[in-house]
């Protein structure tokens, strides 16, 4: 579904991340089951075809058009049901759109938020006028105007009043095996965390209760859907991938120890320090020196 006209993935990624802005027209696509993992960028798609969508631990069919809300905090996959599949996508970074100085963050929306409704039913009026605006923003993109990026929050801001006003869709199923589901968007949400690529920018999510508050539901609910399905806690999952991009860093980088375990959401080295000895048993500065 997310086939960019002669453009290479890597140079819209490039230019997504630099100005943490784009909007496209989707082409016509065949069945396909589209993933989507970026890790910084909100997406708002206006959609006419046949598919289902799976978020969280919904799956959601839609048929007709749809207007749909993407975090990028919580997995989610599009399965397109029909051959022929028309619209238009908005990706945007946070930090983009509260460039503005708006203080609620976007994860407590309704629109947004993993309990949430991120899928709306579009009439073929409203449509006609959300296409509009689609097409003023990918127009406005074009154009050299020296304060286009406020005119591009305007326009997102707009789509969201619009799809606040409307009924969200209610066609949706409960996942049939909902620890299965809860843990697949837990294994995803983890990974999402890595790797680790600036110093500057720390692991967020460090334990289990941050991520059953990530994805709005009790600890104990998250730790018993892991447990029946990996067999591990889900603490222990949490833990073997921090030691996992701990080795990664000591091995591949030049950090020195005490950036790293900032990076890792650690306040102090010895903590860090103390952490991977006990799951390793061995301390950080002897891997790094047998790696050299």
């Amino acid at each position: 579904m997310e086939n960019i006209k002669q453009r290479p993935v890597s140079e819209f990624n490039n230019e997504l991340k630099l100005k943490g802005f784009n909007v496209f027209q989707i082409e016509q696509d065949g069945a396909a089951t589209r993933v989507y993992s970026r890790k910084d960028f909100y997406k708002i798609c206006l959609t006419t075809g046949k598919s289902k969508i799976h978020y969280s631990d919904r799956s959601f069919e839609t048929e007709g058009t749809v207007l749909f809300f993407g975090n990028p905090h919580i997995p989610y996959s599009w399965e397109t049901l029909s051959t022929s599949y028309v619209g238009y996508t908005c990706l945007f970074s946070e930090a983009f759109l509260n460039a503005a100085e708006r203080t609620e963050s976007l994860q407590h929306s309704p629109l947004f938020r993993i309990g949430g409704t991120p899928i709306l039913n579009i009439s073929e009026q409203q449509r006609e006028f959300l296409n509009t605006l689609f097409q003023r923003m990918i127009e406005e993109q074009k154009a050299d105007y020296s304060f286009k990026d406020d005119l591009m929050r305007n326009y997102i801001n707009l789509i969201i009043h619009e799809a606040l006003k409307l009924q969200p869709s209610e066609n949706y199923n409960q996942q049939k095996n909902a620890a299965g589901r809860i843990t697949s968007v837990f294994l995803e949400l983890l990974e999402r965390q890595f790797p680790i690529e600036s110093a500057e920018r720390p692991l967020q999510l460090k334990t289990a209760q941050d991520y059953a508050a990530s994805l709005n539901m009790h600890v104990n609910y998250l730790n018993r859907a892991v447990k029946q399905v990996t067999g591990k806690p889900t603490t222990t999952h949490i833990t073997e991938r921090i030691i996992t991009e701990a080795k990664a860093l000591l091995q591949h980088t030049d950090w020195n120890i005490s950036e790293i375990a900032y990076a890792l959401g650690f306040e102090y080295p010895t903590y860090f320090n103390n952490f991977f000895k006990r799951i390793t048993g061995t301390n950080p500065r002897a891997l790094r020196i047998e790696a050299v």
